[in-house]
């Protein structure tokens, strides 16, 4: 008999294993998990160096996931001032202010979360806002859907940014109606105008800013990440596993600026070990809902000129996804508008026909759709059909419904619908997008489960209640779905013999509790390869 290094028994685990979704104990070994049943068939795999847990009947599921974030940023974002959903212009001004009281002059102020839909004035703020309480300082505050930059006359003329600066491709500098820019920068390019003179730390810095997120992230029950930033955040996170610090596992995707260095190298998908893998390219179809720029077949409610932004061409994604697949690595592709989506899919569906002509298998390349936030009626079928991940995240949903139904009216209906996406049988992973929005796996459960808000908007039935999914279904998004988007499916995302000793203790079971007492779900342990790393199980 294997000698094991723990046991956990007298529990109410749900392993989401279909050969058997319910015990009471489990042993572990190295690691992994190494036999799964009842209190006496694995207590009989007790040796006497074993530790024995006793989990007091205690809720047990498989680690959580969080299949879409934005590591880096999520880490800073501690650090830098938090304009996160304020309900008014005046609150955020207020904290910007009270950051240039306390800093140097000349000295960047950033942050993050701000969303003009949401204020009285429903309209775009100005560098002027800004330049009344921090002429001084360069100022950069990203809107919480990270697809537009509030920048003051500071950062401006750092950026060398004019009137007469022409837009970049696939961004924009707003402009007032005389032609003056604004201090709104919409999409990447534009964005990146003034970004590109922020100070950068050393992948030591960050390294250590991560700490905290790691921390938090642990707390919340999230023992692994899909990280979609760029590769500096690759290199911290590298630099805390040799540490020994690095507490989630991590699959690691990369933009378009680094696929010839990646398939120079020879890199692959699942490259890496059980901590750091590699996932794939991550592509920009178009832009976000909150500033407008998410494409879309028909225009916006009550602005009929405009129909979103592309950022990334159509053929440019085509033949960028090719050279991916070909080199052996998926593509992971934003689309939030319904026109963005079927562009995306039209591109899959060329990728699968090489793909097929190669004899590549369908399942060697986990390719994704990003947010699928609106699709149209036409293509609700086509993800399944072409094997394509859906990685959604629902929080999105009860966060942006309001003003989904304001500018997309009737259209809404299929708007983040993870419901509609299962019952035609696509793979469905779930995350945050954070710092988006929070990366509490709970929240999203919560979203997916109630389509409610955290405030409790819109009431008992929640917003487009038809969309709403099993509280099943919202933790395999979370576990299994997103164990398959990374290609560790018979590794990650349920407790059975040979996979990840991953694993989450809770003080109450998601399963049979009222689903509006999601939010209050508290995370008791996290285990971690065999180890605790919050609590415990006792």
């Amino acid at each position: 008999m294997s000698i094991v290094d723990r046991i956990l028994y007298n529990g109410n685990i749900h392993t989401l294993d279909p050969a058997l979704p319910h015990a009471t104990a489990l042993a572990i070994r190295q690691g992994r998990i190494l036999m799964v049943g009842s209190d006496a068939d694995v207590r009989e795999y007790a040796t006497g160096s074993a530790v024995l847990e006793n989990l007091q009947q205690k809720t047990v599921l498989p680690g959580l996931i969080d299949a879409h974030v934005h590591w880096r940023w999520t880490s800073e974002s501690y650090h830098n001032v938090n304009v996160y959903e304020l309900p008014t212009m005046t609150m955020a001004l207020e904290r910007v202010a009270e950051r240039a009281r306390g800093i140097d002059p000349d000295k960047w102020i950033l942050g993050h979360g701000w969303a003009q839909d949401l204020w009285p004035e429903n309209a775009f703020p100005t560098a002027a806002d800004l330049d009344a309480i921090a002429p001084d300082n360069p100022v950069y505050l990203t809107a919480k859907s990270a697809h537009a930059a509030w920048v003051n006359t500071a950062a401006l003329k750092l950026a060398g940014i004019t009137d007469s600066t022409p837009d970049p491709e696939g961004g924009t500098i707003l402009r007032d109606a005389n032609g003056h820019a604004t201090g709104i920068l919409l999409e990447a390019p534009a964005m990146q105008l003034v970004s590109r003179h922020i100070p950068e730390v050393t992948p030591e810095q960050l390294a250590d800013l991560m700490l905290a997120s790691l921390e938090k992230a642990n707390q919340q029950g999230l023992t692994a990440i899909h990280d979609l930033d760029n590769p500096d955040c690759l290199a911290a996170l590298q630099i805390l596993r040799e540490r020994g610090l690095l507490t989630l596992r991590v699959t690691k995707y990369i933009n378009k600026l680094f696929l010839n260095a990646a398939i120079k190298s020879g890199v692959r998908f699942g490259l890496g070990d059980d901590w750091i893998r590699f996932g794939g390219l991550k592509l920009f179809a178009d832009g976000a809902l909150g500033p407008h720029t998410a494409l879309m077949i028909e225009p916006y409610a009550g602005e009929p000129d405009n129909y979103g932004i592309v950022v990334t061409a159509k053929d440019e994604m085509l033949e960028m996804a090719l050279r991916a697949t070909r080199a052996g690595l998926p593509t992971a592709i934003h689309a939030i508008g319904d026109q963005a989506v079927r562009d995306v899919l039209d591109v899959f569906e060329q990728v699968r026909e090489e793909e097929a002509r190669l004899r590549i298998p369908r399942e060697d390349r986990r390719h994704r759709i990003e947010h699928v936030q609106i699709i149209h009626p036409d293509d609700v079928h086509r993800l399944a059909e072409l094997d394509i991940i859906a990685s959604m995240q629902p929080i999105h949903g009860t966060s942006d419904a309001q003003v989904a139904d304001m500018v997309w009216g009737d259209r809404a209906a299929l708007s983040y619908n993870a419901r509609v996406q299962i019952d035609h049988g696509a793979a469905v992973a779930f995350g945050s997008d954070s710092p988006i929005e929070p990366f509490n796996p709970f929240m999203g459960m919560y979203a997916a489960v109630t389509r409610r808000h955290i405030n409790g908007w819109p009431g008992p039935e929640g917003w487009r209640p038809d969309a709403k999914l099993t509280i099943d279904e919202a933790i395999r998004g979370f576990t299994v779905g997103a164990a398959y988007a990374a290609g560790l499916e018979d590794q990650q995302g349920m407790l059975a013999p040979d996979y990840y000793a991953d694993l989450i203790v809770l003080d109450r079971d998601p399963y049979t509790i009222d689903p509006n007492d999601l939010l209050n779900v508290g995370v008791l342990g996290t285990m971690i390869d065999g180890v605790w790393y919050h609590g415990s199980g006792e």
